[in-house]
């Protein structure tokens, strides 16, 4: 029997959003070795840039209503509780400058960053920072990167491309192929 790993996918207002289907084609590939579930959740702003109905029906996608939706009275769930439970490892791909900055600073006025706030240190949280090349050179994007890396988290680093403004410089979001391989060894040892 093939061991069962829960993955779950943030994503963030950014244009490399548009990869997510892409990613968890990529993800789903594990299957050979492994059960594997996965669940999205979505900033609003996220959603601009995928449909939902292009991922595989299996794929769970989670909104920030959803996590008021459930909850009604004293003993009901708590979603971004159990998802924090549900999973093996989080993956953000990609994280924004705007979701970096909230995470950093311990907001969580969404889903996404409430599951993070509520992370259970000791399993593997990923991220993907991903934003145009003015953003990602400014001084704060290397303090909240390096915050996050000092609590345990794993970034797998931008590269440097032409960007989809037409800019080009640091900051496009890792190759699909690249955030697949470091996710392999998380997910051997989860």
């Amino acid at each position: 029997m093939k061991p069962q790993k829960n993955i779950l996918i943030g994503v963030t207002g950014s244009v490399a959003t548009i990869k997510l289907p892409l990613l968890i084609e990529k993800i789903l590939e594990f299957e050979e070795d492994y059960v594997i579930n996965i669940k999205v959740i979505t900033t609003e702003h996220a959603r601009h840039f995928f449909e939902s109905t292009l991922l595989p029906a299996k794929v769970k996608v989670l909104i920030d209503a959803a996590e008021w939706s459930m909850w009604q009275k004293r003993g009901d769930s708590v979603l971004h509780i159990d998802l924090g439970k549900w999973a093996d490892i989080f993956l953000i791909a990609p994280l924004s400058a705007n979701s970096l900055a909230k995470i950093s600073t311990g907001i969580c006025d969404n889903l996404l960053t409430c599951v993070v706030r509520a992370w259970d240190l000791h399993k593997p949280l990923l991220f993907c920072p991903a934003m145009n090349t003015r953003m990602y050179d400014h001084p704060l994007t290397y303090e909240q990167i390096s915050k996050l890396r000092s609590w345990g988290y794993t970034e797998i680093p931008c590269i440097s491309k032409m960007l989809m403004c037409g800019d080009s410089g640091n900051g496009a979001m890792a190759e699909v192929t690249t955030i697949v391989e470091r996710l392999k060894p998380f997910l051997e040892n989860s």
